[in-house]
């Protein structure tokens, strides 16, 4: 896996929307935040663009998007909200002038679209807290972007759970969005989990459509070979008036059962307000042990 260049102060970085509608006023914060890092803040054109639930048309955000993939003097580029639309345009983006000079994607949720397609092309990128998210991040969570995007060497420390399955593991870091994920089944965008860490999380789902996903992704041999799997935040899930009869937990348990690998929980990612930034692509050891979880990138 190729690792971009890490930022210098100076540089500029992008702020674009590929998928839901966002306006100036809910990216201030960050392009504050940047300046006080001693970087320069570049507004895509989709930022205060709508087009229904979208910022901009399909054209608008793929436009955008390419023009800062493509700008040798843009050196990041952070997605500004999740919500729903990359896959809407990732078979038209021209990777191709971004693999030869590659820059740091920074993201989560919806972007775990970029991430996993990425991924694929053999470049590591950010899953972190957007721009969107940097008025409610804790200081941790946003302090890791900045320390991953200058090249600041981190690890992270995790109280355990009792649900964990203890182990220690090495693999390549892969992952996000449970939702996203799934829906990456079968098409150029999924990923080959083959001695890989798995990470997921998900927001406002159905405790019986998480046990769908998991199923599906089971299905398509994503634990067949897998290292290890991390687990963020599952926030604000479902349930029917009949009860499905598991909570979140028990249900990737209940998947993972047959398997020989660790299994974190509660781990600092996804839609929680303590969302650590995560290189993806990059290799990691996990240990998991009954009074500490240790994340370290080899």
């Amino acid at each position: 896996m190729f690792t971009p260049d890490f930022v210098t102060p100076g540089d500029k970085i992008a702020i674009v929307s590929t998928a839901r509608k966002i306006d100036f006023k809910e990216v201030q914060a960050a392009t504050d935040l940047l300046k006080q890092w001693g970087l320069q803040p570049v507004i895509g054109s989709t930022i205060g663009l709508a087009y229904n639930q979208f910022a901009g048309s399909d054209e608008d955000r793929r436009s955008d998007f390419q023009q800062m993939l493509d700008d040798k003097e843009i050196k990041a580029i952070w997605c500004a909200r999740g919500g729903y639309g990359t896959v809407r345009i990732i078979d038209a983006i021209d990777f191709s002038s971004f693999c030869v000079s590659p820059k740091w994607i920074i993201g989560y949720s919806d972007v775990t679209i970029l991430h996993a397609h990425i991924h694929n092309l053999g470049i590591n990128t950010l899953h972190a807290p957007m721009p969107i998210d940097v008025h409610k991040g804790t200081k941790t969570s946003i302090q890791s972007i900045r320390d991953t995007i200058f090249g600041k060497s981190i690890s992270y420390s995790v109280s355990p759970s009792k649900r964990n399955i203890l182990g220690t593991c090495t693999g390549q870091l892969i992952g996000g969005n449970l939702s996203i994920l799934y829906s990456l089944c079968g098409s150029s965008s999924s990923l080959d989990t083959s001695g890989k860490i798995l990470c997921i999380e998900d927001l406002d789902e159905y405790l019986y459509h998480i046990d769908r996903m998991l199923q599906n992704l089971k299905r398509n041999g994503y634990f067949d070979k897998l290292s290890g799997l991390i687990v963020g935040g599952m926030t604000k899930m479902h349930d029917n008036n009949i009860p499905f009869g598991k909570k979140s937990k028990k249900i990737i348990l209940d998947i993972v059962k047959e398997y020989d690998f660790p299994v974190v929980f509660n781990f600092p990612m996804g839609h929680i307000e303590d969302n650590r930034a995560l290189i993806m692509g990059a290799e990691v050891l996990l240990s998991v042990n009954s009074d500490e979880v240790k994340f370290e990138y080899i």
